[in-house]
């Protein structure tokens, strides 16, 4: 079976295919139409983000017959032509759960404290402690939007706080002893801080709006560790101009490019301008998955699981 490699991972992920008997062939600098011309000779593509497998790409993969995706979500495949086609799908939510559970807590505990802000001001030499009084997570009401791998390793880590965890999601009786599950008038009108751990789908584009925000019954926190477009850049900012909305920690926006490696198409949005000069926003760039470790384990997950679908 040959394996082409769009992405570079780790470089366990090589050694063991290769010692499986796999033939690998690494391929990170070929446009899309030069893979598509030679995609037709592989048994199986293993891809990060580099670009979108689509129908085109599909056709042209005459003898595919799994897609590795590095990574936690799809949507740079076009999951159901693929499996239209007898395509197996393999990604690897596993391998970096633990990795986003600790990143969206920690710009939530950096939030509350002004951690970035306070920083800043000491290098510049000032000492202004009533400005960076904090506020404690304990007594609140945290609620996760989505509630697989990525919610439920998130509450596990709020398990130390003396918090209530709530959770909504479109599947049923996803609820455990780390959160509990709620519908979404219940959610809106109790949470404190909303984080969402959802993958990007038709359902999930611009789920945060100004009538989901003006639906919450209190001001609150929001965290997103998920996908950029869920949220409304313009609407977030309205809020957090308004009040109803107390910060924000930001891993990804809504103007990444699909391949997540880059910000704007073309010139920065004017509300972007207004992030980037918000003491109350916490921004990092799509690293919220992006550990050393979970790189590992990310890339044993993806070989662990082609093991298991050819029985090697």
């Amino acid at each position: 079976m040959k394996i082409l490699h769009l992405d570079t991972n780790h470089e366990l992920m090589l050694t063991q295919l290769n010692a499986l008997g796999y033939v690998n062939h690494e391929d990170y600098t070929s446009t899309k139409a030069e893979i598509e011309a030679k995609i037709s000779a592989y048994d199986g593509v293993i891809i990060r983000s580099r670009f979108s497998i689509d129908q085109s790409f599909l056709d042209a993969a005459t003898n595919l017959k799994f897609i590795g995706r590095v990574g936690a979500g799809l949507e740079n495949i076009d999951c159901d032509y693929a499996e239209r086609k007898g395509i197996h799908l393999i990604s690897a939510p596993e391998g970096n759960r633990n990795a986003v559970g600790e990143h969206t807590l920690g710009m939530l505990l950096s939030l509350f404290n002004k951690l970035n802000k306070a920083d800043r001001e000491v290098r510049e030499g000032k000492w202004l402690r009533e400005a960076n009084r904090g506020i404690e997570l304990d007594g609140l009401t945290v609620g996760l939007i989505g509630y697989g791998n990525m919610g439920k390793a998130f509450a596990k880590k709020l398990r130390g706080f003396d918090v209530e965890v709530l959770c909504y999601d479109i599947k049923p009786h996803v609820g455990d002893a780390n959160a509990t599950q709620v519908d979404l008038k219940t959610f809106q009108n109790q949470c404190n801080v909303v984080s969402l751990h959802t993958p990007q789908t038709p359902l999930t584009l611009n789920m945060i709006d100004a009538y989901f925000i003006a639906a919450m019954a209190k001001p609150f926190w929001l965290l997103n560790t998920a996908r950029g477009k869920s949220i409304v850049t313009s609407a977030l900012v309205d809020a957090l101009q308004s009040g109803k909305l107390l910060g924000a920690g930001l891993d990804v926006l809504e103007y990444e490019k699909k391949s997540f490696e880059s910000l704007f198409e073309t010139q920065m949005p004017e509300a972007f301008k207004y992030l980037i000069a918000a003491e109350n926003v916490l921004l990092t760039p799509h690293v919220a998955g992006w550990t050393i470790e979970s790189k590992e384990k990310l890339a044993q997950t993806i070989v662990d699981k082609i093991k298991v679908l050819f029985k090697a």
